[in-house]
């Protein structure tokens, strides 16, 4: 296969597919969107990933079968070996859907899955923020927290490839209930549902603060965008809850650092976007928490792929798999 040929890659999420032609830079040279619909079951999922595949080679003027391999990223649990998608949280019905060899079959070109937070990982290491390191954990931080870490330039992916939930490391024994069933998970305390969380209750207590203001008093409209807002505004409640929660953060991927000794913490997802006012709690964290070596080797910077970082992950999976 030529070295120029590219690489289809597919970004299946719960609520919507990103499907992109890439070449081996990582340039898109096309792209196509379209809703996910996961309540109709894996079957019309299934042909929507293909419908979306033929387009975007349909528009850079080749065949399916002509691209060099297909990287597919997608919400665990899955298994990387056997290609199967085993019933995630947000994919209804899913339960070890041979996602890999349906997509191979209907494109004609060799196929490879992985979890989208690794992939991501793959992606801000190939073309992005953690290009040329050989140490680097990738961190996501947006409704839930997640991870991939690359270690001596590789995906670790552990003994059952679910290696990287950083967001299910415990911090608090008696903390708040995460969605995984455990208590105090750096998930539990620092996450976009986190944040919105220890909002709501404050508001429900008659704690005065703008956020009730901003929500117009209806508590379903707390999020963490909104937080983040009213503690740009001086809401010192609002502050309060943003730095408890990049506290935690903080102390999280201090314990990474011990464990690791990274070069580079990369830091993505929805919450990546208040920029300083998140990395710089971040990295006092792990001055005061890390060991001093370790915190002085590191250094923490926000993900830059943005949007793209399924597509681009996805093709980082299919590039590394062939190379």
């Amino acid at each position: 296969m030529p070295s120029e040929t590219p690489v289809i890659s597919i970004d299946l999420g719960g609520t919507k597919i990103s499907t992109a032609l890439v070449a081996r830079d990582g340039h898109i040279i096309a792209q196509d969107y379209q809703e996910t619909h996961a309540a109709q079951g894996p079957e019309a999922v299934i042909r929507r990933i293909l419908d979306g595949a033929r387009r975007v080679v349909a528009q850079a003027g080749v065949r399916s079968s002509q691209a060099a391999a297909i990287g597919i990223c997608a919400p665990g649990p899955l298994d990387t070996e056997t290609g199967e998608v085993v019933s995630p949280p947000n994919l209804p019905g899913w339960d070890h859907v041979p996602v890999r060899q349906l997509v191979e079959d209907g494109l004609g070109a060799p196929t490879y899955l992985e979890k989208d937070a690794n992939a991501a990982a793959l992606g801000e290491h190939r073309f992005g923020a953690g290009r040329g390191t050989q140490h680097m954990i990738y961190v996501t931080v947006s409704t839930g927290i997640g991870g991939g870490l690359i270690l001596d330039g590789r995906l670790y992916r552990g003994s059952c490839g679910m290696a990287g939930e950083v967001g299910h490391i415990t911090l608090m024994r008696h903390g708040p209930l995460c969605g995984c069933g455990n208590r105090g998970c750096l998930e539990a305390l620092a996450s976009g549902t986190a944040i919105a969380r220890e909002a709501r209750e404050r508001v429900a207590h008659g704690v005065p603060t703008l956020i009730a203001v901003l929500a117009e008093k209806d508590p379903e409209r707390i999020t963490a965008k909104l937080v983040a807002e009213a503690a740009s505004q001086g809401d010192a409640e609002a502050q309060e809850i943003m730095a408890e929660a990049m506290n935690y953060l903080g102390i999280g991927m201090a314990n990474l650092v011990n464990l690791f000794n990274p070069e580079l913490i990369v830091i993505g997802g929805g919450l990546a976007n208040i920029g300083e006012k998140l990395l710089e709690p971040v990295q006092r964290a792990i001055r005061r928490h890390a060991y001093a070596a370790l915190a002085q080797a590191v250094q923490v910077v926000p993900a830059e792929l943005g949007d793209d970082v399924g597509v681009l992950g996805a093709a980082a999976v299919a590039l590394t798999r062939i190379e």
